[in-house]
């Protein structure tokens, strides 16, 4: 592995389970870190925190708490990939997501979706969301919604594009949880956005980077670009 804090290779084995950084001194549990990579891998593999949490035989809110964190540096790396590279903005759709419940529910107005814009650009999608429209409902402006309807923004040839794709794959990956929050929700997107955009293996490369060598968000991101396909692992 590659300590965190130096970056440096070379350890020393400790009689309690640890390992120290030859150069900075700072100990590592082997403990935690194979645990940490269990739940990377089972996040890698599309499972819940429950799912996973009784796999690994571990607390739902110790994994719930970890997929919280992986989904903020992924949200943080898109962010960087995307303000630093070049976009052309021509292709482009605005998607109302209903979850399977309200679908079920026959729950149509746009005032209960959430609101999405989508960019296709450099072969990868990326997506922002929208403000709430649920305070629209209480503003009195009647037509207002079947405005929305009728007007939604789409480029010329945003159908050619795989926006269209994303916004099925982002459906049926949300299938899975019983519900999300608005306030959660800009994580679960970019948690799909991530793995729609990138091969399966890569993505297990830049999760292990993302957590292992904290804070170094730019510096992945580099060597993503460097290498064109792999980052180097870090077990």
């Amino acid at each position: 592995m590659i300590c965190k804090n130096c970056k440096n290779d070379s350890f020393y084995q400790l009689q309690n389970e640890y390992i120290k950084c030859k150069i900075c001194a700072k100990k590592y549990s082997l403990k935690k870190l194979k645990t940490d990579e269990n739940i990377i891998i089972g996040f890698w593999q599309d499972k819940t925190a429950l799912e996973l949490s009784k796999e690994l035989n571990l607390n739902y809110k110790t994994i719930k708490s970890r997929f919280d964190e992986i989904r903020y540096k992924l949200s943080k790396f898109l962010e960087e990939e995307y303000y630093s590279m070049p976009k052309d903005y021509s292709e482009y759709e605005e998607f109302y997501y209903f979850s399977q419940k309200q679908k079920l529910q026959n729950i149509k107005s746009l005032y209960e979706a959430i609101n999405i814009i989508g960019f296709y650009s450099n072969e990868k999608i990326y997506t922002l969301l929208m403000p709430n429209l649920k305070h629209r409902r209480e503003s009195k402006n009647e037509g207002f919604e079947e405005y929305l309807n009728w007007h939604k923004i789409y480029s010329q040839n945003s159908y050619k594009t795989k926006l269209y794709d994303f916004w099925k794959f982002l459906e049926e990956n949300l299938k899975k949880y019983n519900g999300v929050s608005y306030e959660s929700f800009f994580y679960y997107l970019k948690e799909c956005e991530f793995k729609f955009n990138y091969e399966k293996n890569l993505q297990l490369t830049i999760l292990k980077n993302l957590w292992f060598i904290q804070n170094n968000i730019i510096e992945v991101l580099k060597e993503v670009r460097a290498s064109g396909k792999t980052t180097p692992a870090i077990f």
